[in-house]
């Protein structure tokens, strides 16, 4: 199905919303406009014809909903699509009490906020972008087509071992899908593109011990000057990808670097995250997805709570100081903020080229066991850990090189790893 109601019994329970301008209209029962059909949520603060959106396509998930967040904090209007696959409508209400907290805190006007419910591969997508477009005006010069002015794209399936057993499922949603999305996206006109990109596309680079770079995954050949100052080329490829996970990262990023090479129109920002992990501070927002957890810090917290006994802990022997492997943990709303400041730069023409990809991380490693020390002291329990072998697509240490999103997109990491555990903890214990 394209679309889906939101009548959902499993999904949790909102927080008791009492700030007075957030009675939200639901109008998921309303009839089918000419537009096509499609459930959705509005919040009521009703925008003028001309107004600015920005589009999140999966913005009720882990990311997306902290970056909705962020990006309404900061003034702009947005448009969400999801199909709930993985997430739940009460979200939406979180992040509308969220942000009508800090605009009533900090005497802000409260930006729109609205839901559509569909898949993002859906033909309905065409028919809502036909619903955001402007209206022909008398200036010439004014070619602006669509209110969308940037489009976030987090509508990806995400886990590495999932991708190895269902491989054509992840090539479609994330490769076929998207494809289609870009080309939609170029018939209205909207050419300012954040993809939430990932670590995986530097594949066995990641092995080296040193913190990665940009430039150690490109699209087309670049020169670069290294540490040293001297001048260096890099060829476009990749090196050992593990994962059809990870490929269709790197897969998404070359399409989207031939698109920019052949119109220079597009602006597009490729966000390689590391390891994103912690929770919002209210402990309203959280990683908290339909699917069974595959990363470590839910999985610790199922472990914490009861859910499951142990945790496993795939590989002792990496070359680290405690033989676990290292990664760059960022927390979350870092994460978000980091989008909020490439969506700027995109959206003002700053990046260095119409096609850049930044790493997001913290530039700072720690092992798994790391990981778990500080959970169980954010938690004050104790967590049961049984080692097992490594898994297949595992890498032994993947650490961001942080600089050029640090200058270019004037954006780094504020939070630390006990921030990280800490913050999880009171979204799990509340």
């Amino acid at each position: 199905m394209d679309t889906q109601s939101f009548s959902d019994a499993s999904s949790p329970p909102s927080p008791s919303l009492s700030v007075s301008t957030l009675s939200v209209t639901a109008t998921a029962d309303t009839a089918p406009s000419d537009f096509g059909d499609d459930s959705s949520l509005t919040s009521p603060n009703a925008a003028v014809e001309d107004a600015s959106y920005i589009l999140v396509i999966g913005g009720l998930g882990y990311i997306g909903s902290h970056t909705v967040l962020e990006l309404l904090k900061e003034g702009y209007n947005v448009v969400i699509v999801d199909d709930l696959s993985n997430s739940f409508s009460t979200v939406f209400d979180r992040i509308n009490f969220l942000a009508a907290e800090h605009c009533q805190a900090t005497g802000q006007r409260l930006p729109s906020l609205k839901l559509h419910c569909m898949d993002y591969q859906s033909p309905s997508l065409r028919s809502l972008l036909w619903r955001y477009r402007t209206r022909p005006t008398a200036n010439p010069s004014d070619s602006r087509r669509s209110m969308i002015h940037g489009v976030i794209h987090f509508a990806a399936f995400k886990s590495v071992s999932e991708s190895i057993d269902r491989p054509l499922d992840y090539y479609q949603n994330n490769v076929g899908g998207f494809i289609d999305l870009l080309s939609t996206l170029k018939e209205f006109g909207i050419n300012g593109f954040v993809f939430s990109s990932s670590a995986t596309v530097y594949g066995s680079m990641a092995n080296r011990g040193i913190p990665l770079r940009e430039e150690d995954c490109v699209h087309h050949t670049e020169t670069y000057t290294d540490a040293s100052g001297a001048e260096r080329r890099t060829e476009n490829g990749v090196r050992g990808l593990t994962s059809p996970y990870g490929r269709t990262k790197w897969m998404c990023e070359a399409i989207l670097a031939d698109l920019a090479a052949s119109d220079p129109s597009w602006s597009i920002a490729a966000l390689r995250y590391f390891n994103p992990v912690g929770c919002h501070a209210s402990g309203l927002l959280g990683e908290d997805s339909r699917q069974t957890p595959t990363n470590l810090f839910p999985i610790i917290t199922r472990v914490l709570t009861g859910a499951k006994p142990t945790l496993d802990v795939f590989g002792t022997d990496w070359a680290t100081s405690d033989g676990t492997a290292v990664r760059d943990f960022i927390h979350v709303v870092d994460l978000a903020r980091g989008h909020v400041s490439a969506l700027a730069a995109v959206a003002a023409g700053k990046l260095a080229s119409p096609f850049r990809a930044f790493n997001l991380g913290t530039g700072q490693g720690h092992t798994v066991q790391e990981v778990v020390n500080s959970m169980q002291q954010a938690a004050e329990r104790t967590i049961p850990v049984r080692h097992e072998g490594r898994r297949a697509g595992d890498v032994g240490s993947c650490v961001a090189d942080v600089q050029r999103a640090t200058s270019e997109l004037e954006w780094q990491a504020q939070k630390s790893l006990r921030d990280c555990a800490e913050s999880t903890w009171n979204y799990v214990s509340r």
